[in-house]
């Protein structure tokens, strides 16, 4: 009798830390390399016919480090080049930390091959590096990236514009000078790393889409645990928002800081195809 309650004790223990180690093995080496490409039609109210059906594919949060490698993020950028893109937009934190060590690994991303262009902005983890660093690094790399600036599209004589505000946590947006060389008419769209800026951008009424990154989705989501989610990450975590006359979205990333893991949050690459309204 005291053998059998022993065994029994002793599987449930056994069964409890195997479950344990699959489930960090889980969110250490599998997730984390499990990519979704999310798929969504998105409609702009502003949008000129000749625009329809373009696509925007954002990545986010590479977060070039120990474990997303030069190889690593060769791979991501094969991946998007396979969707087909017309525009490819990259919504900040390329570093974790060290840029003069890790920046050189973005150089892979001058593989990216959009019809038009990738256009980029920087993150909360750029700036408390060094920034500069990384614009040079992405600059080579045929990145253009818009500090408070305007990228203007052309399709026969319609434009759509993206703009692009510098990281908002690191007090470095000045939307007023975007809003200062943006056009009063025509589909706009603004990359802010930061998703809860979309309460400053929707506010303004000029933009029709605001792509972020920053919360990771909140990297780890466990049944009734409240995720961890940085500052200017909580009103708009994960997915797609209606924030006034405006659409947010929040893209989960691509790598990961902290920790090295991800459950039941994959990493994503977003493809956007535009449509009009009506």
């Amino acid at each position: 009798m005291i053998y059998r309650q022993f065994s029994r004790k002793f599987q449930s223990v056994l069964l409890g830390f195997l479950a344990v180690f699959l489930g960090i093995f889980y969110a250490h080496s599998v997730e984390p390399n499990w990519i979704e490409v999310k798929a969504i039609a998105m409609p702009l109210p502003h949008l000129s016919p000749e625009f329809s059906g373009y696509r925007v594919v954002q990545i986010s949060d590479i977060h070039a480090d120990r474990w997303m490698t030069a190889q690593r993020l060769a791979r991501v950028v094969q991946r998007v080049n396979q969707l087909k893109p017309d525009l490819v937009v990259l919504t900040g934190d390329f570093v974790t930390r060290s840029a003069e060590k890790y920046a050189p690994q973005l150089s892979v991303l001058s593989k990216l091959h959009p019809v038009d262009k990738t256009l980029a902005v920087m993150g909360n983890h750029d700036a408390a590096t060094n920034s500069t660093l990384i614009q040079a690094v992405l600059e080579t790399a045929g990145v253009q990236v818009l500090n408070n600036q305007v990228a203007t599209l052309a399709r026969q004589s319609s434009h759509l514009f993206v703009a692009g505000v510098d990281d908002v946590w690191a007090n470095r947006d000045r939307l007023d000078q975007v809003l200062a060389v943006l056009p009063s008419t025509g589909a706009a769209i603004l990359l802010a790393h930061e998703p809860d800026f979309a309460e400053q951008s929707a506010a303004t009424g000029r933009f029709d889409l605001e792509l972020s990154g920053h919360s990771h989705g909140g990297q780890v989501k466990l049944p009734f645990v409240k995720r961890f989610l940085p500052p200017l990450a909580h009103n708009y975590p994960i997915g797609q928002y209606q924030v006034g006359t405006m659409i947010q979205y929040t893209n989960r990333g691509l790598g990961m800081s902290v920790l090295p893991v991800r459950f039941n949050c994959r990493p994503e690459i977003t493809v956007l195809t535009l449509t009009t309204v009506g």
